[in-house]
C-alpha cells in the first residue's frame, strides 16, 4: 500500500495533496497540520477521498517521529517552512520512510550515510526554485563540450493585467514572510573567473542587477539569489567557467524600491518597542503589506523559469536556453508557485514509489532525478516548455 504523509497544508501543500489524489499510484494521504479545523475543512470542500487530516506541532519534534511511526508511510513530503527541514527529515529517516521537501538541502546533507546505510532516500530542493531550475541546468550543461557560464532565473509573479493595481507590481504566492528573508539572503555570483560576495543589503544594487528580455513581459530586473557558486561543484563544471549566477527576475522598479527599503533597515529582525510587546520591522512589512498583496479569486500569478548555459559545442561557441512558463489554474484555484512548487514534489515522491528513483542517501535533482520524465510529467500537468540552442559570441 502506498501511503504518504504530508506535513503543512499551505499554499504549496495543498497543491501536492490535489496532485497525490490524481489517479491510482496512492492509496492514502495523510496531511499533518497545525489547524487540524480548518485543513479537514479544506479536505471536504475539496472533495478528496484519499486524503485524511492529523494535528501536528511540528515546533514539537517528539511528536515528529510519533506521528511518522504511527502513519507509517512510505514517504513523507514536508511541506513546512525551511526550518523544519532537517529535524522532519532526521524523524522520517529513524521511521525508516523516504523524504522529499522543496527546501535547499542546508544541514538535511548530513544525514547522507545513515540514509545509505539504511536504504532511505532523502530527496530535498524538489521544488520549483531551487528543483526544475536544477533539472534544465543539468540538462543545458550536459548539451556543451565545454561550458563557460551558466545563468539561471526564477519569477514567481502576477500577470500583467493584474499587477499595476498596487505600486510595487508584485502580489503574494507564497508566505511573504519567506519572501522578505530571500531578500536579505547574501549572494555569491562568479563574474569573469573572479567570485563576487554580495551582502543581502546589496542585491538590489544596480552593480549587482541586469535586465532580461521575456516574451510578452518585456524587460524585467535581474537580482543576485543565493550562492550560485555552490552549483558550479554541483554540476561538476570544470575551471573554463567564468561566469555562473542564479537570479530571480520582478518586475521594472522593484529593485530599486527595495534596495532603499533594505538599507533603511526595514527588513532588520531586530525586535522595536510597540504597543503591545516588541516588533521587527520586517515582522511590521508582513503584517501591513499581506492584506495589500492578495490576488483576486479570477486573477493569475505566472511562474518564469529560464537557464541559460553557454561554452563550446563540437568547436563552435553554442548558447543553450531552456525556459518554462506556468499560470494560475483558476479551476483549482492553485497558483503556479503552489503548481511548480507542489506538483514537483509530487512528482519525486511519486518516482520514489515506482521505482524510478531508487538511489538512497541524500539526493540532488541535478544528478538523481530523470530529466526527461519530470519534464514530460511537468508538460502533462500544463506547464509550458522550450528549448532552443543558438551560435553565440562568449559572454
Amino acid at each position: 500500500m502506498n501511503k504518504i504523509l504530508v506535513l503543512g497544508l499551505g499554499l504549496q501543500g495543498k497543491a501536492v495533496i490535489h496532485d497525490l489524489e490524481q489517479g491510482d499510484l496512492v492509496s492514502e494521504i495523510v496531511v499533518a497540520d497545525m489547524d487540524l479545523d480548518a485543513t479537514r475543512d479544506y479536505l471536504k470542500r475539496k472533495g478528496y477521498v484519499r486524503t485524511r487530516a492529523v494535528a501536528l506541532d511540528a515546533s514539537r519534534e517528539d511528536q515528529l517521529l510519533k506521528l511518522i511511526e504511527s502513519v507509517n508511510p512510505r514517504v513523507t513530503i514536508c511541506m513546512l517552512p525551511a526550518d523544519f527541514n532537517y529535524p522532519i527529515a532526521r524523524a522520517a529517516l529513524t521511521a525508516g520512510c523516504h523524504f522529499v521537501s522543496s527546501s535547499y538541502s542546508g544541514r538535511v546533507a548530513e544525514l547522507d550515510a545513515d540514509a545509505r546505510t539504511r536504504g532511505i532516500t532523502i530527496l530535498p530542493e524538489m521544488g520549483m526554485d531551487p528543483g526544475i531550475d536544477l533539472v534544465l541546468g543539468r540538462l543545458a550543461v550536459d548539451e556543451l563540450d565545454v561550458v563557460h557560464g551558466m545563468y539561471s532565473y526564477g519569477a514567481g509573479l502576477p500577470e500583467p493585467d493584474c499587477a499595476g493595481d498596487n505600486p510595487l507590481h508584485y502580489k503574494i504566492t507564497w508566505t511573504f514572510d519567506g519572501v522578505l528573508k530571500a531578500y536579505k539572503r547574501p549572494a555569491r555570483v562568479l563574474r569573469n573567473g573572479e567570485e563576487v560576495a554580495i551582502p543581502g543589503e546589496h542585491i538590489f544594487r544596480d552593480e549587482h542587477g541586469h535586465s532580461v528580455e521575456v516574451a510578452g513581459l518585456g524587460l524585467l530586473e535581474a537580482y543576485p539569489n543565493g550562492d550560485a557558486i555552490h552549483f558550479i561543484k554541483v554540476f561538476n563544471l570544470g575551471p573554463e567557467v567564468r561566469d555562473m549566477g542564479r537570479f530571480a527576475l520582478r518586475y521594472p522598479g522593484h529593485c530599486r524600491f527595495w534596495s532603499v527599503m533594505a538599507e533603511m533597515g526595514f527588513l532588520d529582525d531586530t525586535p522595536m518597542p510597540a504597543a503591545s510587546g516588541t516588533i521587527t520591522p520586517r515582522q511590521f512589512l508582513v503584517r501591513h503589506l499581506t492584506p495589500k498583496l492578495q490576488f483576486a479569486e479570477n486573477e493569475r500569478d505566472m511562474v518564469v523559469l529560464r537557464v541559460t548555459a553557454w561554452g563550446i559545442k563540437d568547436g563552435r561557441q553554442r548558447r543553450v536556453t531552456y525556459n518554462l512558463i506556468d499560470y494560475r489554474d483558476l479551476s483549482t484555484g492553485l497558483f503556479a508557485m503552489n503548481r511548480t512548487v507542489g506538483y514537483t514534489a509530487s512528482i519525486g515522491a511519486r518516482m520514489i514509489l515506482t521505482g524510478q528513483i531508487t538511489a538512497t542517501g541524500v539526493l540532488s535533482p541535478t544528478r538523481d532525478v530523470p530529466p526527461r520524465e519530470l519534464l514530460r510529467e511537468l508538460k502533462a500537468r500544463g506547464m509550458k516548455l522550450d528549448h532552443r540552442v543558438e551560435e553565440c559570441e562568449d559572454v
